[in-house]
């Protein structure tokens, strides 16, 4: 079993590190990536190939998690390369999933659902192909949703409006906090109700959200497109927010 990766930020490296088996091999390119993808490549000990193009080929399962922004972009220049299951873990929108399963085959929709390098995460997956990627039970806490390419798409931008609307309510609070030096008792007070991990969980997301403000803000704007039709006003004003970080 080869598993190829278009892209290799934190998803790609944790499963890297969760699905361990003599039986599957990985491998991914540094065409084109960054310099600190190049690295992350190179402490994984994946096996390189030159192009795309040649993962692509070569996989049995080939998982595309790079950018919301790329993601239709990449499935189209290499997609129609492979013969195996064709799973996307990006943060898209049902029309960008529906796109994306017009122009390659085997075409499973995904996403990893918790904390990204977590050493529990589940995986969602839908399509009439799902059941070809169960062998993953193994390693990760996999859940097929539906038969339906589309759905997997809608929960996890359902679930990203309310984690990144969260994060940015947080964000400005624990800010209005330290202007009044008060950060310490705003967690203690919060704490109160939402549990003793309440601090470290949200300094966790907070340190998070800062870092990767740019990818979320690509992320809400993928669910501002996916339900133009709804009411999205705390939807817009976390865009808003990422966008003044």
């Amino acid at each position: 079993m080869i598993i190829g990766f278009i892209g290799f930020g934190k998803v790609s490296q944790n499963l890297v590190k969760l699905i361990r088996s003599d039986e599957i091999r990985f491998i991914s390119s540094k065409e084109n990536r960054s310099q600190s993808t190049i690295e992350a490549i190179d402490r994984s000990g994946i096996e390189v190939l030159p192009t795309f193009e040649e993962v692509a080929k070569s996989a049995d399962v080939l998982i595309s998690a790079n950018s919301p922004k790329t993601a239709l972009e990449m499935a189209e220049k290499v997609g129609n390369y492979t013969k195996g299951i064709y799973l996307d873990l990006n943060n898209i929108s049902r029309e960008t999933t529906l796109e994306i399963s017009g122009c390659v085959e085997n075409f499973v929709d995904g996403a990893i659902i918790g904390k990204i390098d977590s050493n529990n995460p589940a995986m969602f997956l839908s399509g009439k192909l799902a059941d070809k990627l169960l062998f993953l039970k193994d390693f990760i806490n996999v859940k097929i949703i539906s038969e339906e390419i589309g759905d997997v798409a809608v929960l996890k931008l359902l679930r990203s409006s309310y984690t990144k609307t969260l994060s940015a309510l947080l964000i400005e609070s624990y800010q209005i906090a330290k202007n009044h030096n008060l950060e310490n008792e705003f967690f203690d007070v919060i704490s109160i109700t939402e549990g003793d991990d309440f601090k470290a969980k949200s300094l966790s997301r907070i340190e998070n959200t800062l870092n990767n403000s740019k990818r979320k803000s690509e992320e809400l704007e993928e669910i501002i497109d996916c339900f133009n039709g709804e009411e999205l006003i705390m939807v817009k004003a976390a865009l808003e927010k990422f966008s003044r970080l």
